[in-house]
């Protein structure tokens, strides 16, 4: 029997939404702050996934201009009804412990791949809004988020009906569900089997508190009552389980094989307790009590490594190639670029056939317009590189390879200019916002000439090196601490992963530009890494 090797979505993919649409299943995870939103994955056996799209590719639909790090895309819905695809997503537009603008938003297409439709506004009244469909008519449900003081922040789950033909809501709201003592009610989804309404919510918080807990009721509006016997699954209790903050969770029947969870996870790197891989999505096998309720095994509650698939004719997909050379007029899927897409004042992959070429905008700290593209670390080993032309021609001239979490966390080793050495390689860091450059000195480097490189990660350990194209590379600066680029060293509030990839900037807005020939990213065991 073939068996689910978790986190099947590796690297920065939290609150999974799963979807069977006849032969296919689909996860829609969050994106946050990068663009474009919404990755959703594809799989024929729920053993193997590839990155399908990213369905809000356009400004229309999504513009993260001036967003704050974490803020952008929260836990979106995927459902599917009568021929139509939905699409249900938080816009976070301010994020605080009190006071939060959370605007949500549908979306529609008739293909998975779209072409996706202009979004219609719901409401604000809280975030991880979901869709449930029940005979031709449409139910939106959301947590509810209370600023006043003295109430309870996670006010409950709401629900209000939708009517797609006219893009609105109608109808009274309800309150369905308070929660249990877990608190941190959220990430509402509801399912309907056997008679009973099951409503499936995130509780105790998203970090290593993190739970599913089940409701049900007879009637749609509830009231809905937990299951008594508490959590359907958390690892909360569990700290030396291999996959973490277990919750968030949403669940899919595979027609002969059972009922499948898929659910929000971490792995902590054991030497500092940091999950720079982020939040990943793993699944769960599902089984029901005689009297209806829902458990996850084989250890019942908690999150399994290896999980039995279910019975469907295995269906690999082909591997990402570890070189990128820029060939093709569009980003390859796995980049994003930071908040809002790069148009040609920033980013051109013609202008220089098999090039990609980065427009220096705004400093490495911009809320605004970054000339950056980057992907996913989805190994704790790893290595990339890549091979450009630059020419700088001011101190406030840089490019080069980036490993980040967001704006005030990140490794930097770029390609500048000094007005003693010429031509220069230097790193710049951020943490939690303050800037720093380890080098005692810049290295001068020849004016010209393409230049390679390169960073290695194990685990907490990451090293840079550099070199002239086709000759050998040397290490540049400290063994630095790669941990720092995780939800759980951030301030307060974080939620993505960590990030590699290009970068380009001019501060004399003269948009100096630089040139990558080539990017490749390998999934390594590293030797000899101090």
């Amino acid at each position: 029997m073939a068996t689910i090797h978790n986190p099947i979505l590796k690297g920065f993919n939290p609150d999974p939404s799963i979807l069977r649409v006849g032969e296919d299943y689909y996860i829609a995870t969050s994106t946050f702050e990068w663009f474009p939103g919404v990755q959703i994955h594809h799989s024929r056996d729920l053993v193997h996934w590839r990155l399908l799209t990213r369905p809000l590719d356009r400004v229309s639909q999504l513009d993260m201009a001036g967003h704050h790090a974490s803020c952008g895309i929260w836990a979106p819905n995927l459902t599917w009804d009568d021929g139509v695809f939905y699409l249900v997503y938080t816009d976070v537009k301010t994020y605080a412990m009190e006071i939060k603008d959370t605007h949500n938003y549908v979306v529609t297409a008739p293909t998975i791949e779209g072409p996706w439709s202009e979004p219609t506004y719901l409401h604000s009244h809280g975030f991880d809004p979901s869709l449930y469909h029940e005979d031709g008519r449409h139910w939106v449900l959301s947590m509810e988020t209370d600023y006043r003081k003295g109430r309870n922040r996670f006010a409950g789950i709401l629900m209000q009906e939708y009517l797609p033909a006219e893009h609105r809501l109608t109808g009274p709201v309800f309150n369905i569900f308070k929660g249990t003592p877990l608190g941190l009610t959220e990430g509402p989804n509801l399912y309907k089997k056997d008679g009973w309404y099951y409503l499936i919510v995130a509780e105790g918080g998203t970090f290593l508190g993190h739970a599913v807990t089940v409701a049900r009721s007879r009637t749609l509006t509830g009231p809905y009552e937990a299951d008594p016997a508490g959590p359907a699954l958390t690892s909360r209790n569990a700290p030396l389980d291999p996959l973490q903050k277990a919750g968030h969770a949403s669940i899919v029947e595979a027609p002969g094989s059972g009922w499948y969870l898929a659910h929000l996870c971490g792995r902590p790197i054991a030497r500092k307790g940091r999950c720079t891989l982020g939040r990943e999505t793993a699944l769960q096998q599902v089984t029901w009590t005689e009297d209806g309720w829902l458990r996850v095994g084989p250890v019942v509650g908690r999150a399994a490594l290896e999980v039995p698939a279910p019975d469907l004719p295995p269906h690999p997909w082909p591997a990402s190639p570890v070189r990128e050379d820029f060939d093709a007029p569009r980003l390859p899927l796995d980049f994003q670029t930071m908040r809002v897409p790069l148009g040609p004042d920033a980013l051109s992959l013609t202008e220089r056939p098999g090039f990609l070429r980065l427009k220096g905008r705004e400093s490495i700290a911009s809320r605004h317009i970054q000339a950056l593209v980057a992907r996913r670390q989805q190994a704790f080993h790893y290595r990339a590189a890549t091979c450009l032309e630059f020419a700088p021609q001011h101190y406030k001239h840089a490019a080069g390879l980036i490993c980040l979490y967001d704006q005030e966390n990140l490794f930097y080793l770029k390609i500048g200019f000094d007005e003693e050495l010429g031509r220069m390689v230097e790193i710049m860091t951020r943490n939690n916002g303050v800037l720093d450059f380890p080098l005692t000195q810049p290295v001068s480097i020849p004016n010209t000439g393409r230049w390679v490189l390169a960073v290695e990660v194990d685990y907490d350990r990451l090293q840079f090196s550099h070199g002239p194209e086709g000759g050998p590379l040397t290490p540049i600066g400290d063994v630095f601490d790669a941990s720092i680029l995780s939800d759980e060293y951030c301030r307060e509030g974080r939620f993505t992963g960590a990030f590699v990839g290009l970068c380009c900037q001019d501060l004399t807005g003269g948009r100096q530009h630089a040139d990558f020939d080539w990017f490749e990213y390998e999934e390594v065991e590293i030797q000899g890494l101090a």
